[in-house]
C-alpha cells in the first residue's frame, strides 16, 4: 500500500489492542499512525513503528458516498482471500498480507513505498499512458483468472455473492436505471447475468487507483468485491476507464485509446477457461452499461464535471445498449466518434 496525502489520526482503542495482540505494534504510543486516502469504503492506515512499517486497512459498513451504500464488513476476509491467492499465483501481483483479524475486520499488510510503485491513476491523468503497462495490467488479470476457473478449492473461500452485488451490480447497473428507465430491462438484465455467471475468481474494482505499477510488475489492491463471478466483468471495468480518462486529460486521447487496445489484447490472450469470442462478447456488452454508470449511478467518475461531457457518455453508451456490440472494438469506435462529433 501506498502513501498520498496523510493526516495524522489516533485510532480507536479496540483497533490498537488488536494490533497489540497480534503482535505488530507494542502501544499506541510506541507507533505513529497516519490516515492514507483509502477510497470510499475503508479506513487505511500507515503504521509506523521501530521495527518496521506496515498498512492496515479495515471495511466501513456505510461507504462515504452522498448516495445511501451501504455494504457488509466481512467483505474484508474475501478481500483477504483474494489477495493471497493472487499473490500466490503471480508473486508480487498483490501485497502480502502480515496478519487479520476476523473479529475485527481488519488485516496488516506490507506497505509499498511511493518511492518505486507509482499510483496508476495519477500516471493516466498526468497523461503518461503507456500501453506497455497497461498491457502488464491485464496479463496479470488474465493469469489470475486462468488459474482460479472452475477451481472448487478457491470457490470454496468465497461463499458468498450479495457483497459483489450490493457494492457493484446495485449501485452501478440498477442504480443507473432509475435515471433511465427506458433503459431498465436491459440494465437489470446485464446485473442478472453477470451476477449469475460464476467461473474464475475476479477483483471486482480493477481500477487505476488501485494499482501501483512496481519494480517487478503491476500490483493490484483493494479487492474489496472479491468473489466468484464473471471474469469479463473485472476486464470491462478497467476498460472503462480508458475511455473515461479520455474526458480527464483529452490531449493524452490517443494513449488510452492504445492503452485499451493493448489491454484488450493482452488480457484475451490469457483467456483458457472458455472461447475467448465469449468473455469478448459479454465484456463488450456490459461496458456501456459501466460507463453509462459512470455518470448517473452511485459512483460518478469526479473528473466529469461538465453537463457536456456527461451528455458524451450518455449518447454513446445508450447507442450501444439498445445496440449491444460483440467485440470490444466496436466500443472502442464508437467512443472515438463521439469524441470527434
Amino acid at each position: 500500500m501506498t502513501t498520498g496525502t496523510t493526516s495524522v489520526l489516533q485510532p480507536d482503542a479496540r483497533l490498537v489492542a488488536a494490533l497489540v495482540r497480534a503482535g505488530l505494534i507494542n502501544s499506541l504510543g510506541g507507533a505513529r499512525f497516519e490516515a492514507l486516502p483509502g477510497g470510499v469504503s475503508s479506513d487505511i492506515w500507515k503504521v509506523t513503528t521501530p521495527e518496521r512499517t506496515f498498512c492496515v486497512k479495515r471495511a466501513l459498513a456505510r461507504l462515504k458516498v452522498a448516495a445511501d451504500w451501504n455494504a457488509p464488513v466481512e467483505r474484508n476476509r474475501y478481500e483477504v482471500a483474494w489477495t493471497r491467492i493472487a499473490h500466490g499465483i503471480v508473486p508480487g501481483a498483490a501485497p502480502e498480507i502480515l496478519y487479520h483479524d476476523e473479529a475485527e475486520m481488519f488485516f496488516a499488510m506490507r506497505y509499498l513505498d511511493p518511492a518505486d510503485h507509482r499510483l496508476w491513476k495519477n500516471e493516466l491523468r498526468d497523461g503518461r499512458a503507456n500501453p506497455t503497462d497497461a498491457g502488464a495490467v491485464c496479463r496479470r488479470l488474465g493469469r489470475i483468472h486462468a488459474a482460479t476457473a472452475n477451481n472448487p478449492q478457491v470457490a470454496a473461500q468465497f461463499p458468498r455473492h450479495d457483497i459483489f452485488h450490493a457494492i457493484r451490480l446495485e449501485p452501478y447497473l440498477e442504480a443507473t436505471a432509475a435515471a433511465h428507465p427506458d433503459l431498465h430491462e436491459i440494465l437489470f438484465g446485464l446485473s442478472r447475468r453477470t451476477g449469475d455467471t460464476r467461473m474464475a475468481m475476479i477483483h471486482g474494482d480493477v481500477s487505476p487507483k488501485n494499482i501501483l505499477l512496481g519494480p517487478d510488475g503491476p500490483v493490484f489492491l483493494d479487492a474489496e468485491c472479491a468473489c466468484i463471478g464473471d471474469p469479463a466483468f473485472d476486464l470491462a471495468f478497467c476498460l472503462n476507464h480508458m475511455l473515461l480518462k479520455c474526458l480527464w486529460n483529452q490531449a493524452a486521447r490517443s494513449g488510452f485509446h492504445a492503452c485499451f487496445e493493448a489491454m484488450a489484447e493482452a488480457y484475451l490472450s490469457e483467456v483458457n477457461w472458455e472461447p475467448g469470442d465469449a468473455t469478448e462478447q459479454r465484456a463488450a456488452s456490459l461496458l456501456p452499461g459501466l460507463l453509462l454508470a459512470r455518470v448517473d449511478g452511485k459512483s460518478p467518475a469526479e473528473y466529469i464535471h461538465t453537463d457536456a461531457d456527461r451528455d458524451r457518455v450518455r449518447r454513446c453508451a445508450r447507442a450501444l445498449l439498445e445496440s449491444p456490440p460483440s467485440r470490444l472494438s466496436q466500443v472502442l469506435a464508437a467512443w472515438k466518434k463521439e469524441l470527434d462529433a
